[in-house]
């Protein structure tokens, strides 16, 4: 159910570049925008603050309209309440953290405006940095300083250009902890655009996947990462395991086959043309010899190890199944090591029903 507090946007355009784009973010909501490079993730984000000139569209904060061309309504970033976080932060090099908030604060009494920047460096884990030039400051002060000063507009939207990629990995994971906390104190709709799928599943709540200037499937984050709705979009989520499939009619009852067998347990539908297989990494159960499982006589098949990496603890391979077909599938290296798996070795696996989704071309 869409609120009065909701984010709504509706964009189009078709110079410079082709742009199609739907999506909706409720008040505490985080949406992820994710996509390849090129898809015009940035480009929804700067037209929801105004930066972009859309042609065709909606955006509503709410009760409040910044962009509606059917009624001759575009308000200037500076009307829209926006908060935006840059991707490479957008500080003043020359005044110090301090000053760098309160600019942002003209909308407050002037003695207003050092006491809520104070509050707000407290609330990004920067307190005794205030009087620091940017030049002082590591990647990710920065870029709590951005946030801080993104929030400084007591904005009704907080916008995120990939706010972690100019980070190491251990402050990004410090900085998603943090973020994390940050955000259950913000009644407003958050949209992060981002690359790093690690970073969705992490932080989001909902998840818009877009491609070639088009939404291509929206939802929440779990949704969209388990049941991508073509082959397309399983492949630009990252998915591996996809292999091709075909349903038979026997005597009114429908048969799905891939990999040279028939499956058990998938959810098909009437309606739906299933190509391919989406088999999830978890789904696939490794025969052991040692300790028989009940799920062994689910979906069973023999395929031949022709790939074994060790990274890590894991032992990463390829399975080809009689289809010539790969899954790619990972167990601890000791499990590998008392199976005695080895490039060449033929082993049985059996495929969980409920971690196979149908996909169309």
């Amino acid at each position: 159910m869409t609120t009065k507090k909701s984010l709504r946007v509706r964009l189009q355009q078709s110079e410079p570049f082709s742009l199609d784009v739907q999506l909706r973010c409720e008040r505490g909501e985080l949406l992820a925008l994710t996509g390849p490079s090129g898809s015009g993730k940035t480009t929804v984000l700067r037209s929801i603050a105004g930066l972009h000139k859309i042609n065709h569209g909606h955006v509503y904060s709410g009760g409040d309209c910044w962009f509606d061309d059917a009624k001759g309504i575009n308000k200037t970033p500076q009307q829209r309440s926006v908060g935006f976080v840059f991707q490479h932060y957008a500080l003043f090099p020359h005044v110090n953290v301090l000053d760098n908030i309160v600019y942002a604060m003209s909308h407050l009494p002037r003695k207003q405006r050092y006491v809520k920047a104070m509050e707000l460096l407290s609330l990004t884990n920067m307190d005794g940095l205030e009087k620091r030039l940017p030049v002082n400051l590591s990647g990710g002060q920065k870029q709590r300083i951005a946030l801080a000063r993104a929030l400084a507009r007591n904005p009704k939207v907080l916008l995120l250009d990939e706010p972690f990629s100019a980070v190491d990995q251990l402050t990004r994971r410090k900085l998603y902890r943090e973020l994390a906390q940050i955000r259950t104190t913000l009644d407003l709709p958050m949209v992060l655009v981002t690359h790093d799928l690690n970073e969705v599943q992490q932080l989001a709540d909902s998840l818009c996947l877009m491609h070639h200037g088009s939404t291509l499937q929206s939802g929440t984050v779990n949704d969209v990462m388990r049941k991508p709705v073509d082959v397309n979009a399983a492949k630009l989520l990252g998915h591996q395991n996809i292999v091709t499939a075909n349903i038979k009619h026997n005597q009114g009852h429908k048969i799905l086959c891939a990999l040279g067998i028939e499956f058990e347990g998938v959810v098909t539908t009437d309606h739906f043309d299933c190509t391919h297989l989406l088999i999830e990494p978890s789904a696939i159960i490794m025969h052991r010899g040692d300790r028989p499982s009940r799920g062994e006589r689910e979906n069973p098949i023999n395929v031949l190890v022709s790939e074994a990496v060790e990274l890590g603890d894991e032992l990463s391979m390829h399975l080809t199944a009689n289809t010539g077909e790969h899954l790619h599938f990972s167990v601890s290296r000791h499990v590998a090591k008392r199976n005695g798996i080895q490039i060449g070795k033929t082993i049985g696996v059996s495929i969980l029903g409920e971690g196979v989704h149908c996909l169309s071309a």
